[in-house]
């Protein structure tokens, strides 16, 4: 008798225990809650957190999370509006925020995650679409290149955006976020991780990065070896005219010394028949020592005055 009293007060305390378990439940502070009863959501949900009754065994508490959630996308190939190929690779940061519509569209956390992939990759690859490369590697439209003594904006053409990838990324977040709102889901953040090349069209668009610096620095050299030119060419004029003053100077010099020598000669040597003869023989000489020497052979006649200055020397 006593074990059946034992027993049924055991068994007593085991459905005291069941039903107040499966009557109470806690909601904590980063929770909500939807409950269902046969798979269906009844009431409104439990955002407050604390202890909370429900029908027991009847009514089963889903919980929800209330913090904020990442989603990171894979990283996936699309080609850009000038048909070049990159990878991008995307995150946002998103939240529950009407816990029964997402429970009713989506159920759990990875039906979300998928409908994220779906919706955040199409408008990525929608966007990208749209622009050219420029525009998304490029973060504003405002951002000006790094310039330098020798590299003015006036004079290299660099290629000019219009958006930029700031303003890509808003586009995708506003267009994906209006979309999502009607899962229960608001769309925090939308940033573009990674971008990167394609591994078979890198090497061409590295080619064609070495391509433009090689005309910017041909350009340079042409400039330069313009401006050495024009340089050349001013020092050259102006050596030939320091070379023609001087030499109008020198031969100026010398013709006035020539005049003096001939006046001083006629001075010494004019006057009288015999100084000027003695002139004579002497500028003679010295025409003769000029075009004379001992490998000259001359023929004389017999009545030059060469023959005759000879003869009378003997």
């Amino acid at each position: 008798m006593k074990k059946a009293v034992g027993f049924m007060i055991f068994a007593f305390v085991v459905l005291v225990l069941l039903f107040v378990t499966g009557t109470i439940y806690t909601v904590k502070e980063d929770q909500q809650v939807i409950l269902t009863q046969f798979g269906k959501p009844i009431g409104e949900p439990v955002t407050e957190a604390g202890l909370h009754f429900k029908i027991p065994f009847v009514v089963k508490v889903n919980v929800i999370e209330k913090r904020l959630l990442a989603w990171d996308g894979a990283s996936s190939q699309m080609p850009t509006r000038d048909k070049t190929y990159i990878q991008v690779d995307t995150f946002a940061r998103w939240q529950i925020s009407d816990p029964l519509a997402y429970f009713q569209k989506l159920r759990d956390e990875r039906s979300a995650l998928s409908r994220l992939d779906d919706i955040l990759g199409s408008e990525t690859r929608n966007a990208v679409a749209k622009h050219d490369l420029i525009e998304v590697v490029r973060s504003t439209k405002d951002r000006k290149p790094q310039l330098t003594d020798i590299l003015d904006e006036k004079e290299i053409d660099f290629e000019k955006i219009k958006v930029g990838r700031r303003a890509i990324e808003q586009n995708v977040f506003e267009t994906a976020k209006a979309k999502l709102e009607d899962f229960g889901i608001t769309l925090l953040d939308l940033r573009f991780k990674r971008i990167n090349y394609n591994g078979e069209v890198a090497p061409q668009i590295y080619q064609r990065m070495i391509s433009e610096r090689q005309q910017i620095a041909e350009r340079f050299r042409s400039e330069g070896a313009g401006e050495a030119a024009r340089w050349k060419g001013k020092m050259e004029r102006e050596v030939k005219k320091i070379e023609s003053e001087s030499y109008k100077s020198v031969q100026s010099i010398l013709g006035e010394a020539d005049a003096e020598s001939t006046r001083i000669y006629a001075e010494a040597y004019g006057g009288t028949p015999e100084r000027e003869s003695f002139y004579k023989f002497v500028k003679t000489l010295e025409a003769y020592d000029e075009i004379l020497d001992d490998k000259t052979t001359v023929i004389l006649s017999t009545d030059s005055e060469l023959f005759k200055l000879l003869e009378g020397s003997e």
